[in-house]
This record gives structure tokens, C-alpha cells and sequence, in this order.
């Protein structure tokens, strides 16, 4: 198959086109890098600013584009809002992109109307980034994005499209949940994938005695939004508490490649604490071999089918439980390597890029 996918988030439609590569399908990657992130792509189409002449210049940029993105049998766009434009600009693109290629499908990766609807107006999640059980979370991070789905054109172009594509794919179990009741014929769930020949264990071995070094990710903007913060808190206090025992490693914005190098000199990854499931960072360390303390919920494992092999450290959404889920780690060291050969191991089961690529396929043909 011909397939174009469109836009980029932690480096998932990357990912997919190696493995559909290797599967012998011709794909083309079209993408901003994911930011500062920078991410591999075959055509890059990057914002340089937002000032009047900077905005038309790269609406200049994506409308020259266009002609290059026909002919395909397969288009996969990675959220509603695939080029960064105004939602109203973005009608005339997927528009376009439907007339001139034979399928178009609607990645659910990320934030969109779904997930903040859904978070806000059901009991679906008992904690997410918009709510605490039936306490709203009103922190700024939170609120702007209401403000920015809710209510808004960015709310009926994202309807708009899942209601007109030929079909929508979820990355993770929550973003799953929040599509599944609206469109239960056309969306399914595949999991994130992950280039396993390219990203191998780590050689740093834990051996008793060690230090466990910590990793934790740091992006100011939205430390609270995600949790960082108060993960953050409960790990000063362990490295407090027990300086001869554990240490911090702590990054902030740094590009993927230089992220990488930062995981491979750590054992234990602390990532996501609203979260239900690991995202893209989190299955990066794990397949690196780190421990993952975030996002392990029973629904995690129960979309994948997973009976047994649970080695997601698991923590509820208040600074006491990631402080004492640490505290085990550190007071069991014996446990880590364990974990962390679990990890990998749970990565070549469930999401290894080329069984991923072939998941897509499938779905797409069917």
C-alpha cells in the first residue's frame, strides 16, 4: 500500500512507518518534528513563528504541499487539528485529502474534543488530566484546554471529521474509552508502536548495592498538568531521606536523541501520573529496560489482554502513594532488575513496531 500519515506526537507515526516499511509498504511522513522534539519526518513543514507574515508563510507552505498528498491508498492524520492552523482553515485540507485519496483515517493520540468531554461530563475515569473522581480540576493548563475544545470550532471540526473518516485509531485504553461509545463501528484500539531493533536494553545493569537513579522529565509548562510536580516532590523527599541509596537525574526539554542517551544511564522512570497507561516516553524506557513508576491501571493490561506480566509500578495521583511506591523500590532494590527485564519483555509482546504496523493494516483494510 501507498500510505501518507500526517503530523506527529512523541514520535508514533514515525515509529509506524518503519514497521510498515519493513512490511513493504512506501510511506511518507509528513510533520513539524513534534517541536523541539524533533523527530524524524519525510516532509517537514515547520511553524517559524506567529506573527502575521510568519502565519502566512506557513500557510503558504502546507497549501504548496497539497499536491503531494494524493494519491494514496491510505491517509492517517494524527489529530483533528493535523497542521498547526486555525480550525476553520483546517476543513478545506481534510476536505481535499478525502477527495484525492482513496481511505482517510483519524488518529486519537492526544488531546481533543472527545477526551475533554468525556473526562469532564462522565464517570468514565476515576482521575484523568481533567478530573479528580467529581472534582474538576480547574489549574490553568486544564482550563485553557476547555476553553480551547469545548464550544468551539475546534469542537465541530473534530466531529466533523470522526464522523466522515473511514476510521479512528486509539493509541492508548483512555483515549479508547472516549471514542468507542460515539463511534463503536469504526474505531479500535492499537497499541502505541516501538522500534525494538533500534532501541535496545540498556547496558547499565542493577547490580545489589547500587544506587537506583531516577529519571524524571521536566516540562514547566505543564508540570502540574501532568503530574510532574507533585512526582517530583515525592522524589525529593526519597532522595532526601536516602542519599546513600538513590540519586536524581532530571531533564528538561531536551531533543530525542539526547533523551535517549539521558534513559540509558537510569533504572527507574517516573512519567504521567494522571495517567491510566504508559504513553510513548514511558514505553521508550521500558524498552530500554527502566523500571516505570505512572500509569498502570487494571484497564491497561485488560484492552491488551495481558493475564500476567504487569511490571508498570503503578501509582495513584497524590504525593504520599508515588512517595511510598519509591520508597519500595529503594528499600527492595532486589526487585529492579526484575522489573526491569519485565519491562522489555512486555514491550516485544505488545508493541513491537512491525506486529503494531500489521495491526494497521488489517484495520485499514477492513
Amino acid at each position: 500500500m501507498k500510505i501518507l500519515l500526517i503530523g506527529e506526537y512523541s514520535n508514533v507515526h514515525w515509529s509506524l512507518s518503519e514497521g510498515l516499511r519493513k512490511l513493504g509498504h512506501v510511506v511518507t511522513v509528513v510533520s513539524d518534528g513534534d517541536c523541539w522534539k524533533n523527530y524524524q519526518c519525510d516532509i517537514s513543514i515547520k511553524r517559524q513563528g506567529y506573527s502575521f507574515f510568519a502565519s502566512l508563510r506557513y500557510l503558504l507552505k502546507v497549501y504548496l504541499n497539497l499536491p503531494k498528498f494524493r494519491g494514496y491508498d491510505v491517509v492517517q492524520i494524527i489529530n483533528p487539528i493535523f497542521f498547526e492552523l486555525k480550525a476553520g482553515r483546517m476543513y478545506f485540507i481534510y476536505n481535499y485529502l478525502r477527495k484525492h485519496n482513496k481511505k482517510v483515517f483519524l488518529g486519537a493520540f492526544g488531546m481533543d474534543y472527545y477526551w475533554v468531554h468525556t473526562c469532564r461530563t462522565t464517570s468514565t475515569f476515576k482521575y484523568s488530566d481533567f478530573n479528580f473522581g467529581d472534582q474538576l480540576r480547574e489549574d490553568e493548563c486544564a482550563l485553557v484546554e476547555v476553553k480551547d475544545w469545548i464550544g468551539t470550532e475546534k469542537e465541530k471540526l473534530n466531529k466533523y471529521i470522526a464522523n466522515d473518516c473511514d476510521g479512528i485509531v486509539a493509541g492508548l485504553y483512555e483515549y479508547y474509552a472516549c471514542y468507542k461509545p460515539a463511534y463503536p463501528e469504526k474505531t479500535t484500539f492499537i497499541p502505541y508502536p516501538i522500534n525494538i531493533d533500534n532501541i535496545k536494553p540498556s547496558k547499565l545493569v542493577f547490580h545489589a548495592g547500587d544506587k537506583v537513579r531516577f529519571f524524571i522529565g521536566i516540562q514547566k509548562v505543564r508540570n502540574v498538568y501532568k503530574g510532574t510536580d507533585v512526582m517530583l516532590k515525592a522524589l525529593t523527599r526519597i532522595a532526601e531521606k536516602y542519599p546513600d541509596k538513590c540519586e536524581v537525574v532530571k531533564c528538561e526539554s531536551v531533543p530525542y536523541e539526547e533523551y535517549k542517551k539521558l534513559l540509558d544511564s537510569s533504572h527507574v522512570l517516573l512519567d504521567q501520573l494522571y495517567s491510566y497507561t504508559p504513553a510513548m516516553n514511558g514505553l521508550l524506557a521500558m524498552a530500554k529496560g527502566l523500571v516505570l513508576v505512572g500509569g498502570g491501571e487494571p484497564e491497561n493490561y485488560e484492552v491488551l489482554n495481558e493475564q500476567k506480566l504487569k511490571p508498570i509500578v503503578n501509582v495513584s495521583p497524590n504525593e504520599e502513594d508515588v512517595y511510598c511506591k519509591l520508597e519500595s523500590l529503594v528499600l527492595n532494590p532486589e526487585k529492579i532488575q526484575q522489573l526491569r527485564d519485565e519491562s522489555r519483555l512486555y514491550i516485544e509482546r505488545h508493541h513491537d513496531y512491525l506486529k503494531v504496523a500489521q495491526q494497521y493494516v488489517d484495520f485499514w483494510n477492513k
